[in-house]
């Protein structure tokens, strides 16, 4: 479906949960959150039938996302029912990897395509404080199940954090040397936690590239939101997402479900539609979602407000 800016929204990016079992410093906070209610949270047959309905308005990718995605029982069955309705072509999850090794290989029978998996540092102490008491070898040793098996492209992705990681920009880039990844460095944006690190840690792309030597420029799929690079002789590639410094509103193609059952046409906008009511309405349901879509926002306004206008945290919405 076109929306009045003209762009094509087929991408839609589902958050299954707020919960998550890590603690990154620039997403949620040290003592956790008070969790969703229960009864409020979208069951998987509510989600399906939203998928359903958006897959007729042309929506073509599903991501579930967290929170994180991987502490929920059963995700393998939600893949394999998403896998099934026709008009979805592709389907990924966004994981901190933490509990991926385990469930790779079901996922990928149940018909999971691609995984993201956030990554920030390759030093297992500072890999603890970002993420106040995470396992670095578990996602390590998660990427190369997902490389062997298949779950490919996998995509790295790291919040660029000035003064904590910046140092490692260039050992995190060699991990594309020998492993077919892709490794995306995304700028850190001023919502929940990450507000209160924006003065102190915000460090731009466009710094970043122009201190590193060798890049080759690619060119990116249509509604990429990273701008992509290699190196010569280099098995993966290196992204850069600039959601500040070089937003992409212009070719964004997404619309967000919360776990609460609110539609997010905008990442960084206060707008949200509630639909739990229509979902077992179908035409109801669909005339809803065709609104939303039309009415996409034209942008967001991080740069000239200076903080993300969304009342909700990047735990509750999935990035």
């Amino acid at each position: 479906m076109i929306d009045k800016y003209g762009r094509e929204i087929n991408y839609l990016r589902v958050s299954l949960t707020d919960r998550c079992n890590l603690r990154c410093i620039y997403c949620m906070p040290e003592e956790g959150v008070e969790k969703a209610c229960h009864e409020d949270v979208l069951r998987y047959e509510e989600i399906i039938k939203i998928v359903q309905t958006a897959a007729k308005l042309g929506i073509k990718k599903i991501r579930y996302t967290g929170g994180e995605p991987l502490v929920l029982r059963n995700i393998e069955q939600l893949i394999y029912e998403t896998s099934i309705i026709p008009g979805i072509e592709d389907i990924a999850i966004t994981t901190n990897g933490i509990s991926l090794l385990e469930k790779a290989d079901d996922l990928k029978k149940a018909g999971l395509r691609r995984v993201n998996i956030s990554l920030d540092t390759l030093k297992e102490d500072k890999y603890r404080l970002i993420t106040r008491g995470g396992d670095l070898k578990k996602v390590l040793q998660a990427i190369e199940k997902c490389i062997s098996i298949g779950l490919t492209p996998v995509k790295i992705n790291t919040v660029l954090l000035k003064g904590i990681n910046d140092s490692e920009i260039e050992d995190l880039i060699n991990l594309t040397k020998d492993m077919p990844v892709n490794i995306r460095f995304i700028e850190l944006m001023p919502i929940g936690e990450g507000e209160k690190l924006y003065s102190d840690c915000f460090l731009s792309n466009d710094e970043v590239i122009e201190s590193l030597d060798g890049l080759i420029p690619m060119v990116s799929k249509e509604g990429s939101t990273a701008k992509l690079y290699t190196r010569k002789g280099y098995k993966g590639t290196i992204g850069f997402i600039s959601p500040l410094s070089c937003k992409f509103c212009a070719s964004c193609n997404r619309i967000r479900l919360t776990s609460v059952g609110t539609i997010k046409p905008c990442l960084h906008s206060e707008n949200e539609i509630n639909i739990k009511e229509v979902i077992n309405d179908e035409l109801r349901l669909r005339k809803v979602l065709k609104d939303v879509i039309f009415n996409k926002p034209a942008e967001h306004k991080l740069n000239e407000e200076g903080k993300s206008e969304s009342h909700r945290k990047m735990y509750e919405i999935g990035g």
